[in-house]
């Protein structure tokens, strides 16, 4: 399709030139054949070359994936659907006492019980059989226990990279002079931000959380330069190999629910999982509204999670000449766009440094978000009213309804 419109879009311009000269005598008039030629040639050649990038972007993603597996195979093996997971535990949502003591009879050993803080889910946490994976344990509980949701405590990764470029100290003090606004309580799941960072509280939900981290500094300053506050983090990381899973972050959206965010920050990128969706609904329906990248695993990747649950607003990212970053990945209902590339943060020693990536892009859009939200129900309709239209006419799945923060540069 993109061949045959830009075949059509070329025709078009040349017919006018092309048309002018046949009246004029004495002028050789290139054939259609000869110019028509090299372009679609040179076209064919940009889509092969946009297709290869993408495969080697979707294939370096797998291979990251199954380096961290391997790495860390003492905390981490893959579930059922092959995904990373936490080694040797599962999670079942609408189980009752009858259904846990069958699973125990069976050789799962319940680990703990309770409920996500803030969002009202029961849960419980069961240790796998001995000698048997992961994925072997998940497909038998799952037809041990068919009234109840099975799942593996699934992982997501933050998706970003930062360079330390010089940074006058005039600039950094006019930055940090941004300091915490004072509208909208805005909340970030992710790594702990550094001392720099202003923020209201951290809390951990991972072994050795909380603990500074460069992408939790990064988003969360971003957040901070865009006006956004005051600003409450789950650091569901900390220094555990297997954090950033599923559980950690349900029961972060669970206490930033209680804090009273109205918009969180979700720059984390991983699989459907249940337990995650129920989370995400739970929070939407006590008001709150949640922001997530779409990744940078490139346009052939698996859509990327919480990114891609209804409801939630989705962001993709765009350099300085507005142009989609070619690893942005993909969302089943793209929203917005916003800077992801050359915007500057914190890192955690509150170092400014450079950023790219959809993780970036995301706190600018959820600033955005916090701002529209006191004007009640029509709070889409202020962000659509600001978003520049990039792309073909309206919503598409390259830049979603368009453009947000066009400005924004961060720090």
């Amino acid at each position: 399709m993109l061949r045959i419109f830009l075949i059509s879009a070329a025709l078009f311009l040349l017919a006018g030139p092309l048309a002018a000269q046949i009246a004029l005598p004495g002028v050789q008039v290139p054939r259609v054949g000869d110019v028509v030629g090299p372009l679609t040639d040179e076209i064919d050649a940009r889509l092969d070359r946009t297709t290869r990038l993408a495969t080697r972007l979707a294939q370096d993603r797998l291979r990251d994936i199954d380096r961290f597996v391997r790495r860390h195979d003492d905390l981490v093996e893959r579930d059922a659907n092959g995904d990373p997971a936490r080694r040797g535990e599962l999670l079942v949502l609408d189980a009752d006492r009858a259904m846990l003591d069958r699973a125990r009879a069976a050789g799962y050993r319940v680990v703990e019980t309770g409920e996500i803080g803030g969002l009202g889910i029961p849960f419980a946490r069961l240790g796998t059989p001995a000698k048997s994976d992961l994925a072997e344990a998940e497909r038998d509980l799952a037809r041990l226990l068919p009234d109840a949701t099975v799942s593996a405590d699934t992982l997501y990764f933050q998706s970003g990279a930062a360079t330390p470029p010089p940074l006058p100290m005039a600039s950094r003090a006019a930055a940090a002079a941004g300091g915490q606004g004072a509208g909208v309580p805005v909340g970030v799941i992710d790594g702990a931000p550094g001392k720099a960072v202003p923020v209201a509280a951290v809390r951990g939900f991972a072994e050795g959380a909380p603990i500074a981290s460069n992408h939790g500094s990064a988003v969360a300053s971003l957040l901070a330069s865009a006006g956004a506050g005051p600003i409450h983090v789950a650091d569901v990381y900390g220094t555990d190999k297997a954090g950033g899973n599923a559980l950690a972050i349900a029961r972060g959206l669970g206490w930033l629910t209680g804090q009273g965010s109205r918009v969180v920050v979700v720059s984390l990128v991983g699989p459907n999982n249940p337990v995650l969706r129920r989370a995400v609904d739970a929070a939407r329906a006590k008001g709150v509204v949640v922001v997530a990248a779409v990744g940078n695993g490139g346009p052939a990747a698996p859509l990327a999670y919480p990114a891609s649950y209804d409801g939630v607003v989705s962001v993709t990212a765009v350099d300085r000449r507005r142009r989609a970053l070619i690893e942005a990945g993909r969302a089943r209902d793209l929203d917005y766009a916003a800077p992801g590339a050359d915007v500057f943060g914190l890192n955690a020693k509150g170092k400014r440094v450079r950023l790219r990536g959809t993780s970036f892009a995301t706190p600018l859009a959820a600033a955005r978000v916090a701002r529209a939200l006191p004007a009640g129900p029509n709070w889409r309709a202020v962000l659509d009213e600001e978003a520049i239209d990039l792309g073909r006419k309206g919503r598409d799945d390259t830049f979603g309804r368009g453009l947000l923060c066009a400005g924004c540069r961060g720090y």
